[in-house]
């Protein structure tokens, strides 16, 4: 399955970043910009987002996970991989999936997925028709700022509702909504191996810090850590911040040069 990536970095371990339900690759740049430094960074388009191609039919959660191991594969085989929101989700069942695949995890404002509970798992499952009904403008518009703390620059809020827009349409949002609102990960997260880095904005609206301390409890080598002033994306509200964590996992788990400044909390 073909997928449109954007890449930095020419040296270092592999970070592989899965963006949320709603962005693209563009939600990386700050990681793109700032970790290629040490590692090489590949942000994907998800099936049927942006610049990739529609899949062929329906994916479900595996299918995700399958397209994602594939590009660890093709560099190679063996990555750290990043995940926001519903890619923190994909890498997740990733790392169960493909064990000798997932070098580490970054799991970022995330949950064990939207079937933990019936409520979430319809609006989740909503998404697609309102999409059908607004247009992506107007559903970006009306989605994106809840993303982002109440204190957010409006330049952020603008980028990431240009974001959501310009990567958004159907059927590839169906397909990933309905992935969301079907997974329920909290059996399996004690069976994934790999050392994982959980983190949460700490004015998460979305799936908030219960979502990442149901992830945190449920797995067996883990760190748990806020970033201070951020909202469901915090890797582009609070970038600097969320690098310095990323840096200090993989110095631990990888031995990459640590870097000079310590994380902000």
């Amino acid at each position: 399955m073909s997928v449109h990536v954007e890449e930095a970095g020419d040296h270092g371990p592999l970070l592989l970043c899965l963006h949320g339900v709603g962005s693209s690759s563009a939600a990386f740049a700050p990681q793109l910009a700032e970790l290629s430094a040490y590692a090489r960074v590949v942000a994907w388009d998800a099936p049927g987002y942006a610049a990739s191609p529609d899949p062929e039919g329906p994916l479900d959660l595996d299918g995700y996970a399958d397209a994602a191991a594939a590009l660890i594969r093709e560099r190679g085989g063996g990555a750290h991989v990043l995940g926001v929101s519903w890619g923190g989700v994909i890498a997740l069942r990733l790392a169960a999936r493909h064990p000798g695949l997932a070098a580490s995890l970054v799991v970022a404002d995330s949950s064990p997925g939207s079937g933990t509970d019936p409520r979430k798992a319809e609006g989740m499952r909503s998404r697609a028709a309102e999409l059908a009904e607004l247009g992506p403008r107007a559903f970006a518009r009306k989605r994106g700022p809840r993303l982002v703390s109440p204190a957010a620059p409006g330049a952020l809020v603008q980028r990431v509702v240009d974001t959501m827009a310009s990567s958004v349409r159907l059927p590839g949002y169906a397909y990933a909504a309905e992935s969301m609102a079907t997974a329920d990960l909290r059996g399996e997260l004690p069976a994934i191996a790999a050392p994982a880095l959980v983190v949460c904005g700490d004015q998460d609206q979305v799936t908030g810090v219960e979502g990442a301390q149901a992830i945190a409890g449920g797995l067996r080598l883990t760190a748990h850590v806020i970033v201070k002033d951020a909202g469901h994306l915090a890797n582009q509200e609070q970038p600097e911040r969320f690098n310095a964590w990323v840096l200090s996992h993989l110095h631990i788990t990888t031995r990459i040069p640590e870097q000079e400044s310590q994380p902000c909390l």
